[in-house]
């Protein structure tokens, strides 16, 4: 899939202007890349932030200091002026500032005046300070730092240059790293050497990108949780259960002649029973972790004018839909995507359900059905100042075995019809005076069967570590089923067999063993330059 051998680079902030972009330089030849692109008069020392000028990888490289060298001459401005550029200097000691601007030497007063200037509220343009020009041709004034192999995110040497956050400029920086010699990364290729470098192991690499793609804060701290190793230190106590018990079953087998059983079967039994237990507890949670992950889809249903749109508005918190009394204002899904108590909620609006005429209304009535299928979770509105109609009745039966939540509008107005008729139990509410509405919030959470888990609580969150929990599960279940049927008499090879097949799942699920399209399929999905 990836070379790890080559030197590759990729801006590694997102897309679009900001104050600062981060372009990453990562493998053998990144000091040698940064040396040919950066203004720096020495090597970049390692772990201090030096600033700095990128320039195209066609100029020629700044003399690198050396002991014993003699001084290089100072530059001269065009009036002849004396002048000292610091571009490499280090950021060597708390609160002290690397930007340093250029120093006009030959007159000391103006470089005191400089100085004195860096602690005063005027800063480093305080009158009298003479700040020069970068060098010629730079690409931009930037701050580089060297993250030697292997205290390093990807354990390779690493150089990682923050300049001012324009595309065009970030774009040119790795222009001139490829023009030295780098490779632009592929996607998820950093996080990738990270994985092969052993910093991190599978499931933290993967934590990696849920942690970038998080929406809500609840998705970021179970993202980091296993990124701190969580869900990794619980398989591993699992797996070494295993590994012990399989030590001890093949040192039987070993010494067969003795008639010496290291372990019996009654200590197999137990042993496996507690292991089968932490899987249980994995995968009781794994609902809920792929809640946090992936989120829920939940549709508005309804007939017109019964005030999906103010519900839909209300839920987003802002007036994304529009609100008429004219029936059929909503023609299309409108959609938009919160955060719900910690859960990261695609919310949905459909078009009101009644018999249309109109060609495009009637395109929006069916696409409001066929929602009903792929939602979540449906809130079906009914409007209380309206006795129920044929709309009503036909929403009601569509739903009527999905997962929903009833809700009666409108009981500000005189009431047409009660709760009891032919509706399971509703949540009454008033979109115009807001009664109910804390009630309605309680019975979406509910309805989502959503608890959020305890601080560094391991929560399995991946469809992926799913199904191979399961699988070790039931290897572990087909031991425990055979030592029945064998009773006292303990057949070593057979309870193995189960034992590495559970194993193997461990090892898949933290990455021990993973084949290559399952690591294609895992790091392809990750942004470039992460």
């Amino acid at each position: 899939m990836f070379s790890p051998t080559d030197t590759i680079v990729a801006i590694a902030t997102p897309s679009g202007r900001g104050g600062i972009g981060v372009v990453r330089i990562s493998g053998p030849g990144s000091t040698d890349i940064a040396r040919a692109i950066l203004a720096t008069p020495h090597a970049l020392r390692p772990r201090y932030a030096t600033h700095t000028f990128v320039r195209p990888a066609s100029e020629p490289a700044t003399p690198v200091d050396t002991p014993g060298a003699a001084p290089r001459e100072p530059r001269r401005d065009v009036a002849g002026t004396r002048r000292e550029v610091e571009p490499g200097r280090q950021l060597s000691a708390p609160g002290e500032c690397p930007l340093r601007p250029i120093i006009d030497v030959a007159h000391p007063a103006a470089s005191e005046k400089f100085v004195a200037a860096q602690d005063s509220p005027a800063g480093p343009d305080a009158p009298g300070v003479s700040r020069g020009s970068s060098p010629a041709s730079s690409i931009d004034e930037v701050v580089a730092t060297f993250f030697p192999a292997p205290h390093s995110y990807t354990t390779e040497d690493v150089i990682e240059i923050s300049a001012h956050g324009s595309p065009a400029v970030l774009r040119e920086i790795v222009r001139a790293a490829i023009g030295a010699g780098a490779r632009l990364a592929e996607p998820g290729e950093f996080t990738f050497r990270a994985y092969l470098g052993g910093r991190i192991d599978l499931v933290q690499a993967e934590a990696v990108g849920d942690l970038v793609d998080a929406v809500t804060p609840l998705q970021a701290r179970v993202a980091f949780d296993q990124l701190e190793g969580t869900l990794t230190r619980a398989i591993a106590a699992l797996d070494a259960l295993l590994f012990d018990l399989v030590a001890k079953l093949e040192a039987s087998i070993d010494f067969p002649d003795e008639g010496y059983h290291f372990v019996d079967a009654p200590a197999v039994v137990a042993t496996l029973r507690t292991t089968r237990g932490g899987v249980d507890r994995l995968l009781d949670g794994a609902r809920l972790g792929r809640v946090i992950r992936e989120g829920r889809q939940i549709a508005i249903v309804g007939k017109s004018n019964v005030g999906k749109s103010s519900l839909f508005n209300w839920l987003i918190g802002a007036e994304r839909a529009i609100v008429t009394d004219i029936p059929g204002t909503t023609r299309d899904l409108l959609r938009e995507t919160i955060d719900f108590d910690g859960v990261r909620v695609s919310l949905v609006d459909t078009a009101g359900i009644r018999d249309v005429h109109d060609e495009i209304e009637r395109e929006g009535v069916a696409r409001a059905h066929q929602v009903h299928g792929v939602a979540d979770l449906v809130l079906v509105m009914l409007d209380a100042s309206l006795p129920l109609e044929a709309d009503d009745e036909e929403v009601l039966a569509r739903t009527a075995k999905v997962p929903r939540v009833v809700i009666v509008n409108k009981v500000d107005l005189p009431r047409a019809w009660t709760g009891g008729q032919r509706v399971d139990v509703p949540v009454e509410i008033s979109l115009k005076t807001g009664d109910g509405l804390s009630a309605l919030r309680d019975a979406i959470r509910r309805a989502l069967e959503f608890t959020e888990p305890r601080v560094e609580e391991p929560v399995v969150t991946n469809i992926r570590h799913e199904g191979l929990l399961r699988d070790a599960g039931e290897s572990i279940n087909r031991a425990l089923s055979g030592l029945d049927a064998m009773g006292e008499r303990l057949n070593e090879e057979l309870v193995l067999a189960d034992l590495a097949a559970a194993r193997r799942a461990f090892e898949e699920v933290v990455g021990k063993r993973t084949s290559e399209d399952v690591l294609r399929a895992i790091f392809e999905r990750f942004c470039i330059g992460k």
